[in-house]
């Protein structure tokens, strides 16, 4: 049994890893063809492990001292005690995910626990969380009598035990997409209507996933109404785009969803974009540049522009590049509490102590340059704007860092010299946009080889053609490429690492920015000054094997 299990299912489920973005755990299950139980007793033989049925489970009590509800089914492991045996179980579902195993027992290992590792059959974990959540539920029934105000958005409750209860499979589908894209954690949702289809794919590490398509021209029909009708939009419109919001409660945490919804030719497209406000507030109180995983000099640099006591420091890059976060973390390290901080973001993504926040309200009439306009009245000392969008907003901004304010903000632009461009397209005097810039970091997000799966490869030549590079030049790299495995649900990489070209701005530079000088000769002056461009970080990242050709050619081309 054990060699049929090594050679055959694991062989099988590694195959179906790389296009399925599954629990490897479920991926070997199908490929064992077993009953529930008796795969879960093979592969408990097989690891070593004890196993533990339903009934067990349920004779058990759950030990939240080391870590909440919450954290539990968030992380998909639970602590439990059995008292007859005098014992505590860490109860795990996926034997494959090393890393909640070892987050589980560092938090056990704080409170003077040290359990047992059990296997439990994956639908028995989530049956058991289910029951658990349901009991919680009922002591909060109290608090749910009170109701929301007027003008508090209500959060739906989504949960594993009403997703399996609700009649209506468009209800049922809508539910679980989100549920799984939390799980995934994935950045957006997109459902795109096909000829008689919806297909349904998450933006994870900044890259579309398929996950399942839908047959039907009307039921997708209904799952765009649905998603309307939780955005509060008009379902009767159809012609034309719609943004709206949401708000959803899973596993007691309040999640943002930004809702865009477009017409196409065979109905509508909707995409819904992820904010996690907790756990981007739990993160924001340890923020700073060195999580981010930028180079010494960026790190630098952008530390000596958010030390300025006026002027503007510009983050640039496409949606996604983890530009407000680079904010974010840049005024985290400079709050010393003795300075006034203002920021105005669409929306507010991460909650900052003492930093007053507002978020803009288009249908109230609060865009950025209102907004803008009224906190300059309001004696700042340093100001966040979350994007540049139109004319009036950069003349403000530009206005604020000539008046002794230190601006920060973002731009959607490719490059540190595009961004120039774009400001005098919107109207911005060159002369005082010179004057006004500190600094301009333009910035993208690169996926790092899986550590768990990663080998050495041999280039081919058409990689080596679309990026520009011959095997002389990567003569003496190391090129390595993920497999695929469990830790990355194989697609062979994990994680993202922040890449940053930072220009300083100093006095030739002004006065060719002022002069509309060629930006061949902004280029060349800015490499002088020592600025390392995105193409040339990425790679250096290709160089030492810690992502691949393909990655380098879908950042920078």
């Amino acid at each position: 049994m054990n060699a049929i299990f090594q050679d055959q299912w694991m062989q099988a489920a590694r195959v179906a890893a790389a296009s399925e973005p599954q629990p490897f755990v479920r991926l070997l299950e199908r490929a064992s063809g077993l009953p529930a139980a008796d795969f879960t007793r093979c592969l408990g033989a097989h690891m070593g492990l004890p196993v533990l049925g339903m009934q067990a489970m349920l004779d058990c009590e759950p030990d939240h001292r080391a870590w909440g509800f919450a954290e539990a089914a968030g992380k998909g492991v639970c602590l439990l005690h059995d008292a007859a045996a005098a014992r505590w179980w860490l109860a795990c579902p996926d034997p494959f995910n090393d890393a909640a195993e070892t987050w589980a027992r560092h938090r056990c290992e704080r409170v003077g626990l040290h359990p047992e590792t059990c296997l439990v059959h994956p639908d028995d974990f989530a049956a058991f969380m289910a029951r658990q959540e349901q009991a919680l539920r009922a002591m909060d029934a109290v608090e749910n009598e009170f109701g929301a105000s007027d003008d508090e958005e209500i959060a739906a409750n989504i949960t594993l035990s009403s997703i399996q209860d609700d009649t209506s499979p468009v209800v049922k589908l809508v539910n679980s997409t989100l549920y799984d894209a939390l799980k995934l954690q994935a950045s957006d949702v997109h459902l795109e209507c096909d000829n008689g289809s919806l297909h349904v794919s998450c933006r994870i590490d900044g890259v579309l996933v398929p996950i399942t398509q839908v047959q039907g021209q009307e039921l997708a029909e209904q799952v765009i109404s649905r998603i309307k009708v939780m955005a509060d939009l008009d379902i009767a419109e159809r012609r034309v785009p719609q943004d709206g919001r949401f708000k959803v409660r899973v596993n007691e945490r309040e999640i943002d969803f930004r809702v865009s919804i477009m017409p196409n030719i065979f109905g509508e497209d909707a995409v819904l974009r992820l904010l996690d406000r907790q756990s981007l507030t739990e993160q924001a109180r340890q923020l700073n540049l060195d999580h981010l995983g930028l180079d010494a000099q960026a790190k630098a640099a952008i530390r000596q522009l958010a030390a300025r006591p006026h002027g503007m420091l510009l983050v640039t890059g496409p949606t996604g590049s983890g530009k407000t976060t680079t904010l974010y973390a840049a005024i985290t390290e400079i709050h010393d509490g003795r300075d006034k901080i203002v920021t105005i973001e669409d929306p507010v993504e991460y909650r900052l102590p003492r930093v007053l926040q507002i978020p803009v309200n288009e249908k109230k009439g609060l865009t950025f340059a209102r907004g803008l306009r009224s906190i300059l009245r309001h004696d700042p000392d340093k100001i966040m704007v979350g994007e540049i969008r139109d004319d009036d907003t950069a003349q403000i901004a530009v206005q604020a860092a000539l008046t002794g304010h230190l601006v920060f903000t973002t731009v959607h632009a490719n490059s540190v010299f595009d961004v120039l461009g774009r400001f005098m397209h919107m109207g911005v005097d060159p002369y005082s946009l010179s004057a006004a810039l500190n600094g301009i970091v333009s910035q993208r997000l690169v996926r790092q080889n899986c550590a768990h799966c990663s080998i050495d490869v041999e280039p081919d030549e058409l990689s080596l053609q679309r990026v520009g590079l011959t095997r002389a030049d990567v003569a003496g790299w190391r090129l390595r490429a993920g497999r695929g495995c469990a830790h990355c649900r194989g697609v062979g990489f994990k994680g993202r690492h922040a890449v940053a070209e930072v220009l300083i701005l100093d006095d030739p530079l002004k006065e060719m920015i002022a002069t509309k000088a060629p930006v061949s000769q902004l280029k060349a002056h800015a490499a002088s000054l020592g600025m390392k461009p995105i193409r040339t970080l990425v790679t250096e990242m290709v160089a030492r094997g810690e992502t691949t050709l393909d990655e380098l050619m879908r950042v920078v081309g």
